[in-house]
C-alpha cells in the first residue's frame, strides 16, 4: 500500500483497511444515498485507486453488507434488551419479530440491507447456512428455555429460517394498506405461535 493514499497515514493492517473502507461508505452513502454510492465513490473518499479497494472487497454490496453487520451487533443486543421477561417462546418470538419489521426500517445501517436488490440479509441470501445459523444463534439468547419449551438446537435452525422467510417478507414486501402492529401481531399470533406451542 503506497503513502500517496489513505489521507497520507495507510492502514496497518487488512483489518484497519477494510474499517476504514466501511467507515467510509457510511459516509459516502450519508452524502449520495445507498444506491447512488459507488465503488469509485468509496475509493475518491479515501484518497486510493478502485484496485485497492478491489483488494479488501469485490463489490460495493461486499462493503455494504459489512456496514449492516456491524450495525446488526448492536441491534441484537437491544432486540435481547427488549425481549427481558418474556419466557414464553412463542411469546418471544412473535415480538421479536414485531420489533424487527419495526425497528430495521428506520435503523441507517440495517435499512441498508433492504434497499439493495441482491443484499445477502433480506434477499436472496436470507435462508444460506451461514444466514441461518446466525438466525438460530441469536434465537439462543433469547430469554426462554428452550428445551423446556421441547424446541431442541436442531430445531432452532428450523425456526430461524422460518423466521428469516418471514421477515424477509414482511421487510421486502409489506402488504397493502400495510398492517399495523396489533394486525401483524394478530397475524404471527394465529398462525406462527401454535406451531411452538405444540411443542411444549
Amino acid at each position: 500500500m503506497g503513502h500517496h493514499g489513505w489521507g497520507g497515514r495507510p492502514p496497518a493492517s487488512e483489518a484497519e483497511a477494510r474499517q476504514r473502507i466501511v467507515d467510509a461508505t457510511v459516509r459516502c452513502i450519508d452524502r449520495h444515498g445507498v444506491v447512488k454510492t459507488t465503488l469509485s465513490d468509496v475509493a475518491a473518499e479515501l484518497g486510493v485507486t478502485r484496485q485497492t479497494v478491489y483488494r479488501h472487497f469485490g463489490r460495493i454490496s461486499d462493503i455494504i453488507g459489512e456496514v449492516a453487520a456491524q450495525g446488526a451487533e448492536a441491534f441484537v443486543d437491544r432486540l435481547i434488551a427488549h425481549l427481558e421477561g418474556i419466557g414464553d417462546p412463542a411469546e418471544a418470538v412473535v415480538e421479536g419479530m414485531i420489533f424487527c419489521v419495526r425497528t430495521i426500517p428506520s435503523e441507517p445501517q440495517l435499512s441498508l440491507l433492504l434497499q439493495l436488490e441482491d443484499s445477502a440479509a433480506f434477499g436472496r441470501g436470507a435462508t444460506t447456512a451461514d444466514a441461518i445459523a446466525y438466525g438460530a444463534e441469536m434465537l439462543q439468547r433469547f430469554p426462554v428455555d428452550w428445551a423446556a419449551a421441547g424446541i431442541g438446537e436442531d430445531d432452532l435452525d428450523g425456526l430461524a429460517e422460518i423466521v428469516m422467510r418471514l421477515l424477509t417478507s414482511l421487510l421486502q414486501h409489506p402488504s397493502e394498506p400495510r398492517k399495523d402492529e396489533a394486525e401483524l401481531r394478530a397475524v404471527l399470533n394465529r398462525w406462527l405461535a401454535p406451531a411452538l406451542r405444540a411443542r411444549a
